[in-house]
């Protein structure tokens, strides 16, 4: 069977599908590799590496995924009518029978899952696998958040007009900066151990009483309303409870002034399939101090803070609310390598030794949260319910986030490599 890995064309993404060891690992399997000419550009990987490491270089998409029997994608394909100018349809050059496995963002664009159903390719939804044990090698959005968690601390030191650490020199004493993390998934987690090596005063905040440990386990402070209500926060799959608004007014309050205290504060809240949450008011904004920076990685699902612009650094009220796209991106090499590994952890199983070609179990629960559509329609319950002109409806995504990390030493693994869960942060 032969593999397709294209340039992504949407905008603001420079990772690739598929690095030089993992086009190794998945010839191993039979496979062969296509590449189209620079696909590997945005990510510093020349078409030579991919050539060495054993895949077929073509001159264009359509040469790759017209023969292809799968297409690795980090984005969705672009599909008719899309909002990407000057853009070939993608779905059209996929032959038929097909399979696409990428972040296909289904809650969101109904019409172009539908499309891609027309066209009888099966497609997975790598942001859909099931936060479970076995599939923590394939959770691209722990793999994902981990670097924009680490990349929103830098980002922040870079719009920040002072130091981060406290110093003490002939002339005077630096201050250590301020830096309040909300949220704290897999993006947070790494946020508060990335501002806590730079030297920051780290604090955190989130709803569920599981955070607690890990935040402080990391150096950071927790910053909740911890009565009973609190204590109950938490579902069985690691998301937090809608809360009361008697307590979400407490909440409020405590945040508020925190913030007034911060100089730095990095938002991460995201809820699958539905907008950010918002966690940063205008008023709190205005208690800021002059010079203090946010960072919004929830801008892209309408943002933590509703003063944050997609893709923009703007200043308001004296405060700087950074709202970069697709921060993961931002690091493209290595958030490419490890999307290809997850990748590449996904396709594996689904591969049999014997015949070469993919066996697809809708009983296993990996392919039961990921498959999107096959056989000429859309499959998954919870796109289904997901109205054709991409507006949410009454039914709630089903997927579940893995609990997160119970220990001390689970939690610091965030230091060094992807804890759980998250989703460009979560």
């Amino acid at each position: 069977m032969k593999i397709a890995i294209v340039k992504e064309r949407r905008p603001h993404e420079a990772r690739v599908a598929a690095s030089p060891d993992s086009v190794k690992r998945l010839s191993g399997l039979g496979l062969e590799v296509l590449v189209e000419t620079g696909a590997g550009d945005g990510a510093s990987i020349p078409d030579s590496a991919y050539e060495a490491a054993g895949a077929k270089i073509v001159k264009t998409a359509k040469d790759a995924l017209g023969a292809a029997d799968i297409v690795f994608k980090v984005r969705k394909p672009i599909g008719p009518g899309s909002e990407v100018a000057g853009e070939a349809n993608e779905i059209a050059l996929i032959k038929k029978g097909a399979v696409v496995i990428a972040l296909m963002e289904a809650y969101k664009d109904r019409a172009l899952i539908d499309a891609i159903a027309a066209k009888d390719i099966t497609c997975f939804a790598m942001e859909m696998v099931p936060r479970i044990t076995r599939a923590q090698s394939m959770d691209v959005l722990s793999s994902q958040a981990n670097l924009a968690g680490y990349k929103a601390v830098l980002d922040a030191t870079a719009e920040y007009g002072r130091a981060f650490p406290m110093m003490m020199t002939a002339a005077g004493t630096i201050a250590p900066a301020k830096c309040l993390v909300m949220g704290a998934g897999v993006a947070g987690l790494q946020a508060i151990a990335t501002a806590k090596r730079l030297g920051a005063v780290v604090s955190a905040t989130d709803v569920r009483p599981a955070a607690k440990e890990q935040v402080e386990s990391l150096g950071g402070t927790f910053v909740a309303v911890e009565d009973d209500e609190f204590k109950q926060a938490e579902t069985s799959g690691g998301y937090a409870k809608e809360m009361s608004d008697e307590y979400k007014k407490k909440q409020a309050d405590l945040i508020a002034e925190t913030i007034k205290k911060q100089d730095i504060v990095i938002c991460t809240a995201l809820i699958p399939g539905r907008p950010a949450p918002v966690l940063v008011s205008e008023d709190m904004v205005k208690t800021m101090k002059p010079g203090s920076v946010i960072i919004d990685l929830a801008v892209e699902q309408g943002g933590n803070c509703p003063l944050s612009e997609f893709g923009k650094v703007v200043k308001k009220h004296g405060v700087t609310i950074v709202g970069h796209a697709n921060v993961p991106s931002r690091i493209a090499e290595d958030s490419s390598v490890l999307y290809a590994k997850n990748l590449y952890n996904f396709i594996t199983p689904l591969v049999d030794q014997e015949s070469g070609k993919l066996t697809i179990d809708p009983e296993d629960e990996i392919i039961k949260g990921s498959l999107i559509t096959q056989g000429g329609k859309v499959v998954h319950e919870a796109v289904l319910a997901v109205k054709t002109d991409g507006k949410a409806s009454a039914a709630k995504p089903k997927t579940k986030a893995k609990a997160k990390p119970k220990t001390k030493a689970a939690a610091k693994s965030a230091k060094t490599k992807s804890a759980k869960p998250d989703a460009a942060s979560e």
